[in-house]
């Protein structure tokens, strides 16, 4: 059954699972040492520059905590939204890794701003305080919004008056680009962004994330922490094959500008019902919602999503590249229905 409970729930796009085929037909070297990882590095490069590094991992918890990883030290702090996924939805991988405190900024879209921010960077210097260190940011956020370049840019500017690291996390990193309308490029490298966990999961692809450093001399010790943080893919090539598919024939940007597209019909389907409220701006392919509490079941039954917030009844329902415009209606429909019978 499909559903709108979120992106991860969706298949693995076909011209993915061809990648993996082809991955599959002869013996190749293992833990990287494979031409198919050194091409996709290259396609990394085509979009960022040739002066970074890229190292695959197997999922997004793994990428961000050991990207953090690579710039902190346990008496860290590490700063972000209260909804951050490093906050809310990692378990304590963050804290255990990095041995970091998290630092939450209230949110009511997602995103977090530089006043804020720097209300945060408190004492220091002070050994009895921990030292703020990274800013994180999610790109998409966690409510679909997304960041605009000049925003990023100016979170940005903090992190180096405090010489403090600008981390994102990508995990939609392909739906923000769409949104914006402008290359990877522009809104991470060139804003300042330091490292970059790049999502592919949410996107079509089986499994796999990447790591992007845009400042080498912050990996001299990160293929070590990779390897303990167990995130180390022996046949890399499963991996970087299914990257190398992605940011080829523009497959990256098919997929989400789909996602996203599905996520605007849903909301404009929505705001026709009175008894429905969109929360927030819908940039990404996801819908935030309150609808009345009595429909929520019914609906799950339709099709399934999950409820973000149980006290208000705010529900986050989620597009993927392979979500269908009659799933849209349908289940724009069956809400109109049960909202009438109240």
């Amino acid at each position: 059954m499909k559903s709108f409970a979120s992106d991860n729930y969706s298949g693995v796009h076909p011209e993915i699972i061809e990648a993996l085929n082809r991955a599959n037909h002869e013996h190749m070297g293992s833990y990287g040492a494979d031409e198919i990882t050194q091409r996709t590095i290259g396609k990394f490069k085509d979009f960022f520059g040739d002066d970074i590094e890229v190292f695959f991992v197997y999922n997004g918890t793994g990428a961000n905590v050991l990207g953090l990883r690579a710039l902190t030290q346990s008496f860290h702090s590490i700063i972000c939204s209260e909804l951050a996924h490093i906050n809310v939805d990692e378990s304590t991988a963050p804290e255990k890794f990095t041995g970091c405190k998290l630092i939450g900024i209230p949110t009511t879209d997602g995103k977090i701003y530089p006043d804020q921010v720097e209300q945060k960077i408190q004492r220091l210097g002070d050994q009895h305080h921990p030292q703020a260190r990274v800013i994180s940011i999610s790109q998409s956020t966690e409510y679909s919004t997304v960041y605009s370049v000049e925003e990023i840019k100016s979170l940005s500017a903090v992190a180096k008056k405090y010489n403090l690291f600008l981390h994102m996390d990508g995990a939609r990193i392909s739906n923000a680009a769409v949104s914006l309308e402008e290359n990877f490029r522009v809104f991470t490298k060139d804003a300042g962004v330091d490292v970059l966990s790049f999502g592919g999961a949410k996107n079509g692809m089986m499994f796999g994330e990447a790591v992007i450093f845009f400042n080498k001399a912050l990996t001299q010790h990160f293929p070590y922490i990779r390897k303990q943080g167990m995130q180390l893919h022996s046949k890399m090539r499963f991996i970087s094959a299914q990257f190398e598919a992605l940011l080829s024939n523009d497959l990256w940007k098919r997929n989400a500008i789909h996602a996203n597209a599905m996520a605007k019909k849903l909301e404009q389907g929505l705001r026709q019902i009175p008894q429905i409220k969109i929360t927030q701006r819908v940039d990404g392919n996801g819908v935030f919602a309150i609808l009345p509490k009595v429909i929520i079941e019914d609906l799950q039954h339709e099709l399934y999503f999950y409820v973000w917030n149980d006290r208000t009844n705010e529900c986050r329902l989620m597009c993927s590249f392979d979500t269908r415009e009659e799933e849209i209606k349908r289940f724009v429909e069956k809400a109109k229905a049960l909202c009438s019978a109240l």
